[in-house]
């Protein structure tokens, strides 16, 4: 949706070549980052995650030692361009004596990430691997932390803003201090503007008004997208004047449909040999925006190669709608 003309072939050979890697970051779930900025956002974020995650680590009985000690076997076993799936590293933990069972293993392996010590490499068939941090991007510059969070605070703002400081304290997993003083750092590469009683940062150079926008505008994104995910504060703004829905504590787990930028309902996809089934529940009528609506199905189609069938079931469909909001059957 953000690099126009790319289909998912293009984004899987991206990701086999390591020109975008993927790894546990800014919030604790898994990120698409560039090589030359992995470090720099494990600089800023991981130490605050690290800490929201030690009372897992404590009941899964992963104790300082003991991540130690993984992070040691991790990094030795995969020295020399290794490239194993988690089933080996499973193995290979194991027979250094550290259990595995039940959620210690995907805990040992977000430390791993979290730590700079791995991140992914390219895929075995439908398996992931995970390679050496320093041998997938052995260039990325690694700057003190005081300047990774003021840089993550300029990039946040130039993509995000206006937004507003508990906005990327959230967003980033930052205290709202650590936040603030992200934005101090950035100085005049930044610009506030106070509304609704709120302090709104962009970045400096951006319009003081939104160009003139066609309407209306159908998308079709997934709830972790940035539009939904960058937001805490201000995710009011995302509903419709009028609208039945209410933001709901994030994330949205369910793939929402943005009409104009608000939320207008809910979707899921199925993806077939031939076609990519389509199936949509609008929170109100879409009227003239129905054929804005069949544009972007079919806009998502052509990502995947596939002709797209679209069925819309009828407007405020509560069950519907409460099925797709909840993420039932479908797969963000």
């Amino acid at each position: 949706m953000r690099a126009k003309g790319i289909g998912d072939e293009a984004v899987e050979r991206a990701f086999a070549a390591g020109a975008i890697l993927r790894t546990h970051v800014l919030r604790p779930t898994w990120h698409f980052v560039l090589p030359a900025d992995i470090r720099l956002l494990l600089t800023a974020t991981a130490p605050r995650i690290q800490a929201g995650n030690a009372g897992r680590y404590r009941r899964l009985g992963l104790d300082a030692a003991t991540l130690r000690r993984s992070r040691d076997v991790l990094a030795g076993t995969l020295r020399g361009g290794e490239q194993l799936t988690r089933a080996e590293l499973a193995q290979v933990l194991v027979s250094a004596g550290i259990a595995v069972d039940g959620q210690r293993l995907p805990h040992l392996l977000m430390d791993a990430e979290l730590d700079a010590v791995i991140c992914s490499g390219p895929r075995r068939g439908k398996q992931h691997t995970y390679m050496l941090l320093e041998e997938r991007a052995p260039e990325a510059p690694d700057p003190p932390r005081d300047q990774a969070l003021a840089e993550l605070a300029r990039r946040f703002f130039i993509g995000h803003g206006p937004a507003t400081a508990k906005d990327f304290a959230v967003w980033a997993s930052l205290t709202l201090a650590e936040a603030r003083s992200s934005i101090e750092a950035a100085g005049p590469k930044l610009r506030r503007e106070e509304g609704e009683g709120l302090a709104f940062w962009s970045g400096a150079d951006a319009p003081l008004r939104a160009p003139g926008l066609r309407s209306p505008v159908v998308h079709l994104v997934q709830g972790y997208d940035e539009y939904i995910m960058g937001y805490t504060q201000t995710k009011r703004l995302l509903a419709r004047p009028g609208s039945p829905w209410t933001p709901a504590a994030p994330p949205v787990f369910g793939l929402v449909i943005l009409l104009d930028g608000h939320v207008a309902g809910f979707w899921k996809r199925t993806v077939k040999r031939e076609e990519v089934i389509i199936e949509a529940a609008p929170l109100e009528p879409l009227d003239a925006a129905l054929t804005a609506l069949e544009v972007e199905a079919a806009r998502y189609g052509k990502f995947f190669g596939l002709a797209a069938r679209l069925h819309v079931a009828p407007a405020g469909d509560d069950k519907a709608s409460a099925a797709l909001e909840n993420g039932e059957d479908g797969d963000a």
